[in-house]
């Protein structure tokens, strides 16, 4: 069983982007940043859980049980009911339908902000590295 606890912060709405990711499991603790582009704070927060599915297949961690942690209700919502009316969510929806299905079992579940400081914390680090990027142009 796998613990990972996601989050986004953008700067502006839309405004540059960046996530963090906390795994958590038998033998497994990993601490990751996330590079986003300019997107609204809700994309963000899909972005991240993309990012996040593809890292666990790129490790191969497809036959674990995934347990999700988010403070966007919006993305446990979404994809709980597995469905949105939301023009800006639906290509992140159907990317992250389309993965969940290489997965033995997620879940994702919503909670509040104060229980997800450490993924809120990377997220911050990853604008601020996207920040500096920027600045430097």
């Amino acid at each position: 069983m796998i613990k990972a606890y996601i989050d986004a912060a953008t700067k502006g709405n839309p405004g540059p982007s960046g996530g963090g990711i906390v795994l958590v499991g038998e033998d497994l603790h990993l601490q990751k940043t996330v590079l986003l582009p300019v997107l609204t704070n809700h994309q963000a927060e899909f972005a991240v859980m993309i990012a996040l599915l593809k890292y666990l297949i790129q490790d191969q961690k497809t036959q674990e049980t995934i347990f999700i942690f988010t403070d966007s209700k919006i993305l446990a919502e979404t994809i709980e009911k597995d469905y949105t009316k939301n023009q800006h969510f639906i290509e992140y929806l159907e990317e992250i339908q389309q993965l969940l299905t290489l997965f033995k079992l997620v879940i994702i579940q919503w909670i509040p902000e104060s229980k997800n400081k450490g993924a809120d914390h990377l997220a911050r680090q990853a604008l601020q590295k996207v920040l500096k990027s920027q600045n430097r142009r």
